[in-house]
């Protein structure tokens, strides 16, 4: 019973059911032969009922325990394989900035051409990864920080790193941060990083010479800000599916695929929900919908 028990425990985890959902089974086994016995006629004496319940609690044990166990596997896989992809990646583009940065130091060639163009999409590259995995432990955390958040300050801030990143790219950057004393409360540095990143998909997958906006839009009790790219627009159907961890957006494989997931979280952790409209054959738009918070007493 107890190998049948721990191959239960294997089968159910992997079947995507919760530890409750094992422990409900067993529970199930022991209504389902009572019933029998009764419909049969056949009573159980006392002793036969807590034979019964002693089988079925050494196999609830064994089939949690195994349940546990490859739980606990499957989480540190995970985490190894994430730990590996980043460093992969990171390797990668530090490999790429110190060749560039070797073949500018020789004087051959100058910083404002193409090597040195490498040399910049390198570091920005990494500056990103890093971002992003800053992101994550402060969304897996939950330390969140709340604080009253100004929008229209908030997203002037985001303004000025994201027209560098607009240039550096060749686009055309608008902002339109709406009125001043519209309050939001959230971790600043969450929102900023989900908001940092759906700007730089944005800029990443918007076609050269493209635009790229972010706008916003208040209601009496919701604030929203949006990012619209020039990206060409999603397959039918595809939307949600860019919301799960490696998954990317394009043939580029740069980067972990992670960004958006991170994203989501962040806002969720805000009260929030991030979400997407696909413009078929122009591009897609970005929504980080918000709570308004009353205005400050005076």
């Amino acid at each position: 019973m107890g190998a049948s028990a721990t191959q239960q425990g294997d089968d159910m985890l992997r079947m995507g059911f919760t530890v409750g959902q094992v422990v409900h089974g067993y529970g199930d086994v022991c209504q389902a032969v009572t019933e029998l016995a009764f419909e049969r006629e056949a009573p159980i004496t006392v002793d036969e009922f807590r034979t019964l319940n002693r089988c079925l609690d050494d196999a609830i044990a064994s089939a949690v325990t195994e349940y546990g166990r490859l739980r606990e596997l499957s989480l540190v896989d995970s985490g190894t394989e994430r730990l590996g992809a980043l460093a992969h990646e990171l390797r990668n583009r530090l490999n790429t900035a110190m060749l560039s940065f070797g073949i500018l130091k020789d004087g051959s060639v100058t910083v404002g051409g193409s090597t040195g163009a490498v040399l910049e999409r390198s570091l920005r590259g990494l500056a990103e990864l890093i971002d992003g995995a800053l992101a994550e432990v402060r969304v897996e955390s939950k330390g969140q920080r709340q604080e009253r958040i100004d929008l229209a300050e908030f997203v002037e801030e985001m303004e000025i790193a994201a027209i560098i990143e607009a240039k550096a790219s060749g686009l055309e950057l608008t902002v339109h941060p709406g009125e001043h004393g519209v309050i939001i409360e959230a971790d600043r540095q969450l929102l900023a990083a989900a908001v940092a990143n759906l700007l730089q998909n944005a800029f990443k997958f918007t076609r050269d010479g493209g635009h790229v906006r972010l706008t916003t839009r208040v209601t009496s009790d919701r604030v929203v800000i949006e990012i619209e790219d020039e990206c060409g627009g999603l397959p039918p159907g595809q939307a949600e599916e860019l919301f799960r961890p490696f998954t990317q957006r394009s043939t580029d494989r740069s980067g972990l695929g992670l960004g958006l997931s991170i994203s989501r979280k962040a806002v969720q952790l805000n009260g929030g929900e991030l979400g997407v409209r696909n413009l078929p054959g122009k591009g897609c738009v970005f929504t980080v919908d918000l709570p308004r918070k009353g205005e400050p007493a005076h």
